[in-house]
């Protein structure tokens, strides 16, 4: 097996041995990126091999997996004018989760963590505690109050332990951070730890292969957390660091306007959070978070790429979910908010694609209250 890279602070540098359960910079407690800096292989390399994200073994930093539920490769179908849509809602548990986790739960077992641990509104949480399943590790998963009854149902089938924390999405990451300090505890946040990011960035990576060897001009992209957008943009770097693309498209970032730090943040031409941002109720509770702790890198990433941050609104979201589920496809109230954004056409003649992140199994059609 490849050797597993460090990991270091992004803002004060400080550094974290491979090897290491740590979950967050010992100086500062922000997230971690991880010092790995690959070299993707050309689209002839990739003939023949495993149909999954793990065929991209060369910008991964954990290879030869064995917890793998064949996740990754989902289809690419075109919605209308010059947007496509990437299906990957039809990942091992309905949601593009399934990237990262496979990553936080290989790693968990290679460094023989005896307790998992996370928090989620309820996508993440169940991915972890499918993989754990896969791999006979012990999961217990931190989810807010009124947390979609089919999510929890989800998460405990899989033999994980639910959590309900009396609060918003804020108190549950609270919570949970608390319990992670605990020793051999492998804390599997799909915010803090970067291994998780090394598997959303597959996303790009599937979008060029079935592009032939190219990306759309603009990469619409839903934010919370950030943890797409993120690996998106460590994607786009790789390739163009390597030669492989000679334009870089740019990051549409889309935030429920009911709950959107970041969009407010970008407004005000800030680095970072301006204010703060209260919790409302929204049918994107899977992006509805006040303060992400990568706030600055988001507005970072887009800002870099020549993007910019759309809001919706709830009937928006409610519109983009019955009309794609005209068009056949059924998609959770969260995963529906990039084609809510662009639907009208706010994209112009540019090509997009946008990410149907979860099923709508999931979270049923979303109603006026």
């Amino acid at each position: 097996m490849t050797p597993l890279p460090d990991c270091f602070c992004p803002v004060d540098g400080t550094r974290v041995p491979a090897g290491s359960l740590a979950w967050c910079c010992p100086a500062c407690r922000g997230p971690l990126d991880l010092d790995f800096a690959p070299t993707p292989a050309g689209l002839k390399s990739l003939t023949g091999r495993v149909n999954s994200l793990w065929r991209y073994t060369e910008c991964l930093p954990l290879t030869a997996p064995t917890l793998s539920l064949g996740e990754g490769r989902t289809p690419l179908v075109p919605l209308r004018d010059h947007v496509s849509a990437k299906l990957d809602f039809l990942m091992p548990t309905l949601s593009f989760k399934d990237r990262g986790a496979v990553m936080l739960a290989e790693l968990a077992l290679r460094l023989g963590a005896r307790q998992v641990l996370a928090d989620s509104s309820g996508n993440a949480g169940t991915a972890i505690a499918a993989y754990c399943a896969r791999a006979a590790l012990p999961c217990t998963v931190y989810v807010p109050e009124g947390t979609s009854p089919k999510k929890l149902e989800q998460i405990g089938a899989h033999g994980a332990r639910v959590r309900v924390v009396d609060g918003d999405r804020e108190a549950t990451a609270a919570a949970a951070r608390e319990a992670a300090d605990e020793e051999g505890v492998f804390y599997a946040s799909h915010v803090f730890n970067p291994y998780f990011l090394a598997g959303t960035k597959t996303y790009v990576h599937e979008l060029w292969e079935d592009l032939g060897g190219r990306l759309p001009e603009v990469l619409v992209v839903p934010v919370g957390n950030g943890t797409l957008l993120l690996g998106a943009a460590l994607a786009v770097a790789e390739l163009h660091s390597a030669g492989l693309i000679d334009r870089r498209p740019a990051l549409y970032a889309v935030q429920a306007a009911a709950v959107a730090p970041l969009a407010e943040a970008w407004r005000a031409g800030a680095d970072d959070l301006v204010g703060v941002t209260p919790a409302a109720p929204t049918f994107a509770e899977g992006i509805a978070i006040p303060r992400p702790p990568r706030a600055r890198q988001i507005l970072r990433a887009v800002r870099d790429s020549g993007g910019a941050f759309l809001t919706v609104t709830e009937d928006q979201i409610r519109h983009a979910q019955t009309d794609l589920a005209s068009q056949g496809l059924y998609v959770e109230s969260t995963g529906v908010a990039c084609w809510a954004a662009v639907r009208e056409g706010a994209l112009g003649e540019r090509s997009a694609v946008v990410p149907l992140c979860g099923a709508g199994v999931k979270t049923g059609l979303a109603r006026r209250p």
